[in-house]
């Protein structure tokens, strides 16, 4: 049993603070060296395709190092030279090339079957044209699931073609991987053309020395999590986690300790200390590491959030595409965001305070975020749409 404790708000605290979320951030326009810092210490960066606002893997920066340039972000994933990786993470994510090793183990899985019960059966029973699909990138280069259009179209697979039913087999097998995007479109290459010689060439750890080493990512990324948050991180299996988690601690990593409110025990990383009072302000993707799991968001924050995004229009609370704002350490507000491209403003559809919010120092701190946000996407202003007890408070912080 573990013997230190921590109270709910030091946990709250420690968790931010790994997050990147503590501070503001500073002045000046970041550059690669800050974005590679910020990706590294979170460990991954969900993509999601949804383009309301602006697509999610391309929050976390601003969130946590302002209006940085969006191209830093897409030259480290699909230019000449990248040092991250598309892969399946937590969902489909970006992540550190060096960690490419330690994603090998799933990689063998997908080979062996165990992927999306459906793939895993076409990879199977289809296994010649899945490798002639292979051959054929390795002869013409990169090509994009539109060069595989042809065929029939299996229903529930997003209308996918046998092609890219194929493509997306060798993509969870690691045998092809994310040359660049066009759009969003995928544009896939031999995975060995791809990476670095220096990743590539990186010997293959054991699955339990794998499992070690994505667990330890995640707590560091965490802060403090209990055994289910650690998996959850990178989808780990559920079997052998005990164990490994076991062997961290013993290696000094982890300790085991007693979190205010929380019905499980928890793991503390090694080096994250009592963190200060965070002063930092932020608004979060609906994706954002900090609040992907609902079970931890509700024991951080005592917020039920959401993705309303999946959810029928009249049954929604807050809105389409809801970025929570964290003020300090509190989320105090939810907004539903638009970027009305065509206006040239950043359309705040629905704006709700949470509970225990101020909403005077609400509104004015997340007037000023929305006004950067504007900025690094390119519109003009901030408008307001009176939807929301927030609305008006908002409305006159921006005026």
């Amino acid at each position: 049993m573990p013997e230190e404790r921590l109270s709910a708000r030091a946990a709250r605290r420690i968790a931010i603070a790994a997050q990147g979320l503590a501070a503001r951030p500073r002045p000046g326009e970041p550059g690669a060296r800050s974005l590679k810092r910020m990706i590294g210490g979170l460990g991954v960066v969900q993509i999601d395709s949804v383009n309301v606002l602006v697509r999610s893997h391309y929050l976390p920066a601003f969130s946590r190092l302002g209006d940085y340039r969006r191209e830093l972000l897409e030259a480290a994933a699909w230019g000449p030279r990248p040092w991250l990786f598309e892969y399946w993470g937590h969902e489909a994510s970006l992540m550190p090339v060096e960690f490419q090793p330690l994603f090998r183990w799933r990689m063998a899985r997908a080979r062996e079957g165990a992927l999306w019960s459906g793939l895993a059966v076409f990879g199977r029973e289809r296994a010649d044209f899945v490798e002639a699909v292979l051959q054929r990138i390795e002869r013409e280069g990169p090509l994009t699931g539109g060069d595989f259009a042809d065929g029939p179209r299996a229903p529930g697979w997003w209308n996918w073609s046998d092609g890219k039913r194929a493509l997306e087999w060798l993509f969870w097998a690691g045998l092809i991987t994310t040359r660049t995007r066009r759009g969003f479109e995928r544009v896939y290459d031999l995975t060995d053309r791809v990476l670095p010689r220096a990743v590539l060439d990186a010997p293959t750890p054991s699955e339990p020395d794998a499992h070690r080493g994505l667990l330890a990512v995640a707590a560091r990324a965490l802060g403090v999590a209990t055994a289910g948050d650690l998996r959850d991180y990178f989808r780990m299996p559920v079997h052998g986690l005990a164990e490994r988690l076991a062997e961290l601690v013993e290696m000094g990593e982890l300790r085991r300790v007693k979190v205010e409110g929380w019905r499980q025990d928890a793991f503390l990383a090694a080096g994250a200390g009592r963190a200060k009072r965070p002063a930092g302000a932020a608004l979060l993707s609906p994706f954002d590491n900090l609040i992907w799991s609902r079970d931890r968001t509700q024991r951080l924050f005592g917020a039920r959030i959401r993705l309303e995004i999946y959810t029928p229009a009249h049954r929604r609370e807050h809105g389409y595409y809801v970025l929570p704002f964290l003020l300090g350490d509190t989320l105090t507000a939810r907004v539903d965001l638009k970027a009305d491209r065509g206006a040239g403003v950043l359309r705040v559809q629905a704006a709700h305070p949470e509970t225990q919010a101020d909403p005077g120092l609400t509104s004015d701190a997340l007037a000023g975020v929305l006004r950067q946000m504007a900025r690094w996407l390119g519109l003009t202003g901030v408008e307001v749409v009176d939807k929301g007890a927030l609305a008006a408070a908002l409305s006159r912080a921006l005026a």
